[in-house]
Parts: structure tokens; sequence; C-alpha cells
């Protein structure tokens, strides 16, 4: 008989006692025992948070500095550090180059899962070289299992180039920890459907991931108070978001949003200052600039009050 299997003690392989005969369940009953699993999952996660907000720390400095943020992943960890970076530009104005994701099979394997890309150790950190990490880059890599090889040989690279590393996974108990600057390690236990990591381990990761980009994106400057200041407008849902974003923090009615919008380049932050400040557009933009992108900084105004008649809460 050949070697033990070297999957078989993960959490994420384990069998779950409490959905044993989920064949026999009503529809119902097993919509009650997916909400009951990922009540622990959400506990597992919030066991996590010290570790988050220090790597949330760790991203922010990196991006000061310049610095980009890059996800690796395969199978569904892989997808949702595509998802992260995808969503930055339009919800925060970023640089597409500002945050990647590099995923086992090459971003195709998106929408058609391509099978063994994972194991590929060589091929993780040939993927990551292509980028040329450096000592100011966060990598962060994704592997729910903590032993995907593809995601190993990217980590390994881009430690040798001095990049800050922040690892996620689900095994707590994952070795990688030596070598990482940070482990976040929700311990999810077993899921409903026994090693099917997109239920469960995928929605811890999908919380983390969002903690890690939000959390970092709000520290530099990308929101005001809780509004998206930094909002892309090349649809008209985003440009309305654009001119009910000026109408709140402005005071404007909702036609003279849309006019200074447009004197502003459709820069929401630029569009703000001008109208509080009675500076020009490229005067406001240099504001913002000497503010570090910070409009709270740029015009000596908290949102918060405002905010807070607007919803009125105490």
């Amino acid at each position: 008989m050949g070697a033990p299997s070297k999957w078989q003690g993960l959490p994420t392989e384990a069998i779950n006692p409490a959905t044993l005969g989920i064949d026999k369940l009503s529809p119902a009953d097993i919509v009650e025992s997916m909400l009951n699993e990922d009540r622990k999952m959400l506990a597992a996660v919030h066991r996590e948070k010290e570790r988050i907000a220090v790597s949330v720390d760790i991203i922010t400095q990196g991006l000061r500095r310049g610095g980009r943020i890059v996800f690796v992943g395969a199978g569904t960890s892989g997808r949702l550090g595509i998802l992260e970076s995808a969503e930055m530009p339009p919800t925060f104005g970023t640089s597409p180059d500002l945050v990647h994701a590099i995923m086992a099979g090459g971003k195709g394997a998106m929408l058609r899962p391509r099978e063994g890309v994972e194991d590929n150790y060589e091929e993780g950190a040939r993927a990551i070289t292509r980028l040329k990490p450096s000592k100011k880059d966060v990598v962060i890599g994704v592997s729910a299992s903590g032993m995907t090889q593809f995601v190993r040989g990217a980590l390994t690279r881009a430690r040798r180039a001095g990049s800050k590393i922040i690892f996620v996974t689900c095994d707590p108990r994952t070795e990688l920890q030596t070598f990482v600057d940070v482990t976040i390690a929700p311990a999810v236990g077993p899921e409903v459907i026994a090693g099917s990591t997109r239920l469960k381990a995928g929605t811890a990761t999908k919380i983390v991931l969002n903690m890690l980009t939000t959390a970092a994106m709000v520290r530099i400057g990308k929101t005001y108070g809780n509004l998206m200041v930094d909002v892309q407008t090349g649809s008209e849902m985003r440009r309305d978001r654009a001119r009910r974003i000026i109408a709140i923090v402005t005071g404007l009615e909702y036609e003279a949003a849309d006019k200074l919008l447009r004197r502003a380049q459709w820069n929401v932050k630029a569009a703000i200052v001008m109208q509080k400040s009675g500076l020009n557009y490229a005067q406001s933009a240099a504001r913002l600039r000497g503010a570090h992108d910070c409009v709270r900084d740029a015009i000596g105004e908290d949102a918060e009050a405002r905010l807070k008649e607007l919803v009125q809460v105490d």
C-alpha cells in the first residue's frame, strides 16, 4: 500500500459531523445547515482580527512607499484574488498597475478550471517573477489548504525579492508561517460538503480580502467619511453616485453638483475642494496632492458631522 494521503489531515478535507445526512434533507433544512456552519465561519474570522489589522498596516505602508498589492492563488482562492484586483479601480479609482492578481493556469482559469496547475511550484515562481516584485510590494498568498505549490513557489520568489508576505489560509497549522510576515488563518473547520473549499473557506477568505483591501484604501485617503470619493465615473450609475456624493458633502442641488463635477473633470475629490475652498480645478488638485490625496486634510473639515445629520444618528 502506498504512502498515506498528505491531504487527509487537512481541516478542509475533514468530514463534517453536522451534515452527515445532508442528502436526505429538505431544501429548507439544507439552507439552515449551511447558515449554521457560516455562523461558525464568522466566529473564526473574528478570532483573526488582530492579524488582519496588522496586515492592513503592512499593506498601507507598502502603498505609501509606492508599492503594489499582488494576490496569488489557485482555484477558488485565485478567483477571489482576481475579484479583489478587478474591483479596486472602479471602487477606489486606483491605477490598474496598483493591484495585481496571479492565478494558477492564468486568468483564463477564472472561468474554465485547469486541473493540476496548482501543483506547479516552478510556474508560481515564474509567474510572479514576470511582475518584478520589489521591497515596496506586498504579496498576499491565498491557499485554503496552505499546501498549494503554485502559491508556495510565488511566495518564495517574492520573499527573495524582499517583498512583504501575507498568507491567508484556513489551516492554522501551516508551516509557511516560518517565512511570511503575517499568517491569517481562520479555522473554519470541516466544510458542509467535505473538501469543497468554495464554501466556508471561500467565504471566510473573501471576507478577509475585503477587509485587507478596503481598510488599506481607507487609510490612504480613498474615502471621505464612508463616501466613495475616488469612484470612477465611466458609467451613468457611477456618475449619478458622484453627483449624489457632491450634493451630500457640499449641500448643492443635484444639477449644480453635475455642473461642478464637469468643471472638475469628473474628479469628485477636486470638486469637493473647489466648492469648499473657492479654488479652481488646478489649484484644488495641487492642494489635494499636498494633502496626500486626503479630502479631509485638504479642506480641514470632517465628513462625519454632515453625514450624521443626513442619517439622523446621535
